[in-house]
C-alpha cells in the first residue's frame, strides 16, 4: 500500500519531454486525484478497475463522457502547437484512423501504465 498523496508526488516528479508525455502525466494525475480513498494498493488489475470508474476499458471510459469530452479540450492537452495549427484547435480528426476520444483513451491507457510504474 502506498499513500495516495505519495504517488502524486512521484508522477510529479517525472520529466515529460512532449506535448503528448505531459498530457499522459496530466490524465494520470486526474485519475489519482479522482481516485477514492487515501491509500492506492493491491493487485493492479483492481486498482485499474477502481480507476475505470465502473467503465469496461478505457475506450468506454473516454468515449463515455468520464474525462474530456470536447475535440478541442482534448487536443489541446495531447498536442503540440503545430498539430494543433493542422489540425484547426481539434475542429480535425487527428488522423485517419482515430476520433480525437480514442486519441484520449489510448492516453488513459498509457497514463495508467505510468500510475503502475510509480507504484
Amino acid at each position: 500500500m502506498i499513500n495516495k498523496q505519495d504517488l502524486i508526488k512521484k508522477i510529479e516528479a517525472q520529466k515529460a519531454r512532449s506535448a503528448w508525455a505531459r498530457g499522459v502525466k496530466a490524465y494520470a494525475l486526474e485519475l489519482l486525484e479522482n481516485y477514492e480513498g487515501e491509500e492506492v494498493g493491491g493487485p493492479l488489475q483492481s486498482l485499474e478497475n477502481a480507476l475505470l470508474n465502473g467503465a469496461e476499458n478505457w475506450k468506454a471510459y473516454s468515449w463515455g463522457g468520464c474525462s474530456l469530452i470536447y475535440d478541442q479540450d482534448i487536443a489541446q492537452r495531447l498536442c503540440t502547437p503545430s498539430e494543433l495549427k493542422i489540425t484547426r484547435n481539434g475542429e480535425r480528426r487527428p488522423n485517419a484512423r482515430e476520433e480525437w476520444l480514442d486519441c484520449q483513451a489510448r492516453a488513459l491507457y498509457q497514463a495508467v501504465r505510468m500510475i503502475y510504474r510509480a507504484y
